[in-house]
């Protein structure tokens, strides 16, 4: 197998909704945003499949290890053998690689954020530097897009820790702000014991329209110059903005079970977006 092969078989095991984003990309660019995906996903398997804190630091170590030898001529692992050829027509630095490490380690120090901006920084680790990275690879020419790409990813990450909240709490972790939970009057124990309440739905509701308005901040901030290249953002913007819509349709009931799209419906929100140029989409999560 191949380490571009590897790296396909990596992203579309996952399910995730990146994956069709990539179908409709040149073969050179589709080649570098697997190879980046999966090089997020390697990295997160670790925090997520290691239940030793310890083993987890040190296999993360060893990343930080590999991302350093890729920018020295040296590759080991496939994921970065497939990285490897695309950093410098794409600007993938050291600097950004390491970053999304540092955001999988947050998670090993981490169990909570009590306030936005602590969890706002995490989640600039964990999704946003990956926007910025993936704007490269897409291709742009105004700063500003680079903006709207991390601006994105939190919206992303917002709209998986919405979705997720069940799922953190049985591994006894909450990503939602502590003060946001002191504002609606919800308590910790309430979470982790999967307690559904109105004060409960209040908070989510809360959670939503911050989400929502990282929507409408990205799409104001893309250029028009760049929306036709960002397009794969805006294929995976129509998936993620449509599954929100979803939880928020389900009553944020999302405490004993995790709300998805069909793949089916996926393809179709990517291949629709991908045919109109994304311009009914920029209109509608702009206001």
């Amino acid at each position: 197998m191949s380490p571009d092969e590897y790296c396909q078989n990596k992203a579309a095991q996952s399910g995730s909704s990146f994956y069709y984003s990539f179908l409709f990309l040149p073969p050179e660019r589709r080649k570098a945003i697997t190879a980046l995906y999966a090089f997020c996903r390697e990295v997160d398997d670790v925090v997520d499949e290691c239940t030793d804190p310890s083993v987890a630091r040190m296999k993360l170590a060893w990343w930080r290890g590999q991302i350093e030898q890729m920018f020295k001529g040296h590759t080991e692992h496939p994921v970065m053998q497939a990285l490897a050829p695309h950093v410098q027509a794409f600007d993938i630095t050291e600097k950004r690689l390491d970053a999304v490490v540092d955001g999988m380690e947050m998670d090993l120090y981490h169990d909570n954020y009590p306030d936005w901006p602590g969890l706002e920084k995490y989640c600039w680790h964990a999704a946003g530097v990956v926007g910025e990275m993936s704007a490269g690879i897409f291709g742009y020419k105004r700063p500003e897009t680079l903006v709207y790409a991390a601006k994105l990813g939190l919206a992303f990450q917002l709209t998986n820790i919405i979705r997720d909240v069940g799922d953190d709490a049985r591994r006894e972790r909450i990503y939602l702000p502590l003060e946001d939970l002191a504002r609606f009057n919800v308590t910790v124990d309430e979470i982790l014991d999967r307690q559904y309440s109105d004060r409960f739905v209040a908070l989510m509701k809360f959670e939503t329209e911050r989400a929502r308005q990282c929507y409408r901040e990205a799409m104001l901030a893309l250029p028009e110059e760049d929306r036709r290249a960002q397009r794969p953002g805006l294929l995976m913007a129509a998936i993620y903005h449509t599954l929100l819509d979803e939880i928020e349709r389900d009553n944020w009931q999302v405490l004993d079970q995790r709300i998805s799209l069909t793949p089916i419906r996926k393809f179709w929100l990517a291949w629709k977006t991908w045919v109109s140029g994304g311009r009914g989409l920029t209109r509608r999560l702009s206001h």
